[in-house]
């Protein structure tokens, strides 16, 4: 038999497929997914590709709700227009409707009075529809992109998900789509309102007296200044906070879910320690996030009051010399207020901006991720199966640049065969269940099934055939029978019931008070370990694959609960082919045949009562087995 090596250090992160990009786009290729994780201070050409495919995909969460968004703008226009146009009402009523009205001229005070009522009921009208409109386009995008996110996290390939960790994951759904939320919400109308109020007003000085708009016109140029100094910073300063909430979120997430080794080993106050370093550098990136905010807010205040009291002072001396009417100095100086009362919520919105564009780049960044095991464009359709499995010519390794880590091997189980798999801890048993469940692809040969490359098998026919039963055993908030119907979600209670009769849970589930449904609490912890295990069997038995994978399902067993096990994996093999890894030789004694597997390598292979004799590895451990059980 050819060797082959297995379970040795991973050399780095499996192998990632390119997706194709723009020439100038691989380059930035490490800012994708966890690696954009820690970038802050990013360069020029970095920055303008994160916020390109941000945008990106902006555009496409929009399809479907693009006619709304029009309406939206067509009444934002309309809205801003009417609102802006009230300054030279005021001016139109003081110098053309008070003297038509002193002459005796009744329309010289309903017209214009009649003017502005309407352009007031046109704006409050218009701005109720474009904000109802406005919160159901985010709420569409919204519930557009939490379905992608979700989708995307459970199709990507399991190298993936160890490597990228849950917390992160959780706060992508979470801290960065409520950033978001906030943004598409008020932020959006805030900003472009504004923006359309402040382009119009500034028209209607303009249109008022071309010289105040000079004015107007020199007061922008500050402005602009001060904006580019906080866009500048607060950039990084967002980053920085969505990294921090990220990192504290995770720590929470870790520390929750392991809460009973951290109770067990005391690690309490070391937990909360770092807990407390993280949420202070998340209160200090806060804190530096904001502090820009108190800078850009009174200097934009102080710039606009500047340019009002120029405006009146200026006026003031034009009319005293008769170049200038009161009433067009009034709408100047009530339009040159006005323009800039939008600045000063529009910088508090661009908070909210900059927050969402750190967070939405978190999230573009989790949808560009690729899985590596990707579907067949045209799948080898396997409708039967008997079971045969066959490694050929099969050489595995993570990474291009990593140590290869199982070398040429050739294997072949017939159908119907139960393997174990026995070895020393990283000896390289998991690597190859995995291969053969296919959460990683070969790098050279092939896994086949019944003949067919698992790389030409579709999924559904690969999940039909091939299940796998791992030690954790996890159980799903909800019923037992939910649980077990997880290997087929469409099986019907009878099914179900019967499932756990083949595999005799059904003795302990049919004593609990309210049957197949009793909920099981979170992740089964009303049920013991043998118990969860035992519903574990009954999920795979409804399943019925032909090939049945066990990853030390029986390792975490106390001996009462694994004899209760036995007797269940009994029936769960039945004629199925079966790779099972184990530690404990109680389990190996239902195998057929027993590869031994050692520092990477099968060294021994034939059935459990030939190598039980002699002096080979599988002799020492069956001898050191019936010792510890004499004792």
């Amino acid at each position: 038999m050819t060797p082959w090596t297995a379970g040795q250090p991973r050399g780095g992160r499996p192998r990632r497929p390119h997706r194709e990009a723009e020439p100038d786009e691989h380059r930035f290729d490490h800012l994708r997914g966890t690696a954009g994780e820690e970038q802050v201070d990013l360069e020029k050409p970095e920055r303008r590709f994160m916020r390109r495919r941000s945008w990106r995909l902006l555009v496409e969460l929009s399809v479907g709700v693009r006619l709304k968004l029009l309406v939206t703008a067509l009444c934002v226009t309309v809205a801003q227009a009417a609102q802006a146009a009230t300054p030279l009402i005021i001016a139109w009523a003081i110098d053309w409707g008070l003297p038509r009205a002193t002459d005796g001229y009744a329309s010289g005070m309903w017209l214009p009075g009649l003017t502005y009522v309407l352009c007031a009921l046109a704006a409050g009208v218009l701005t109720w529809v474009y904000t109802r409109t406005t919160a159901e386009v985010s709420q569409q995008m919204l519930f557009t992109l939490r379905r992608r996110v979700f989708r995307k996290t459970q199709r990507l390939s399991l190298e993936f998900h160890e490597d990228y960790t849950s917390g992160r994951v959780i706060s992508r759904q979470t801290s960065d789509l409520e950033s978001l939320r906030e943004l598409l919400d008020q932020g959006v109308n805030s900003l472009v309102s504004g923006l359309m109020f402040m382009s119009f007003t500034a028209a209607s000085i303009v249109i008022l007296d071309w010289r105040s708009g000079l004015l107007l016109a020199a007061a922008a140029v500050p402005i602009a200044m001060v904006v580019r100094w906080y866009q500048r910073r607060s950039e990084v300063a967002y980053r920085r906070t969505r990294i921090s909430s990220a990192r504290m979120i995770v720590h929470f997430m870790e520390t929750m879910t392991g809460i009973r080794a951290v109770q067990a080993f005391r690690r309490e106050h070391s937990r909360s320690a770092r807990y407390r370093r993280l949420t202070e550098d998340y209160r200090r990136d806060t804190v530096a996030s904001v502090s820009l905010f108190g800078v850009l807010q009174p200097a934009l205040m102080a710039i606009g009051n500047v340019t009002m009291v120029a405006v009146l002072v200026w006026g003031g001396f034009r009319v005293l010399d008769g170049a200038l009417e009161v009433g067009v100095l009034v709408a100047l100086v009530l339009a040159t207020r006005r323009v800039f009362q939008p600045v000063e919520m529009m910088a508090m919105f661009y908070n909210a901006f900059q927050s969402a564009t750190a967070a939405l780049e978190k999230v573009s960044g989790l949808l560009e991720e690729e899985p590596t095991v990707t579907e067949p464009a045209e799948p080898t359709p396997l409708p039967e199966g008997s079971g045969r499995v066959d490694l050929e010519g099969v050489t595995f390794r993570y990474t291009p640049e990593s140590p290869e880590v199982l070398h040429r091997t050739d294997l072949h189980i017939p159908a119907g065969q139960t393997v174990a798999v026995v070895g020393r801890t990283g000896a390289g048993k998991s690597t190859l269940v995995k291969l053969l469940a296919r959460f990683y692809d070969v790098t050279e040969g092939a896994v086949r099934l019944d003949g067919v490359d698992l790389r030409e098998l579709a999924q559904t026919d690969r999940n039909r055939h091939i299940a796998m039963v791992t030690q954790e055993a996890f159980m799903f908030s909800g019923t037992i029978a939910e649980n077990i119907a997880l290997g087929r979600p469409e099986a019907s209670a009878e099914e179900i019931a019967a499932a756990a009769r083949a595999v005799g849970a059904d003795r302990f589930v049919e004593a609990l008070p309210e049957g197949y449904d009793t909920d099981v609490n979170k992740r089964g912890g009303r049920l013991s370990a043998g118990q969860r295990q035992l519903v574990s069997f009954a999920r795979a038995f409804l399943a019925d694959p032909t090939v049945l994978i066990l990853d030390e399902a029986t390792s975490s067993l106390d001996l009462p609960s694994e004899q209760l096990v036995q007797h269940g994996l009994h029936r769960l093999l039945g004629r199925r082919t079966a790779l099972i890894i184990a530690h404990r030789l109680s389990t190996v004694a239902v195998a057929d045949r027993v590869l031994v597997v050692d520092d990477g390598r099968i060294i021994e292979d034939g059935p459990p009562e030939e190598l039980a004799v002699g002096d080979g590895y599988y002799a020492r451990l069956h001898r050191a087995w019936e010792e510890t059980m004499r004792s």
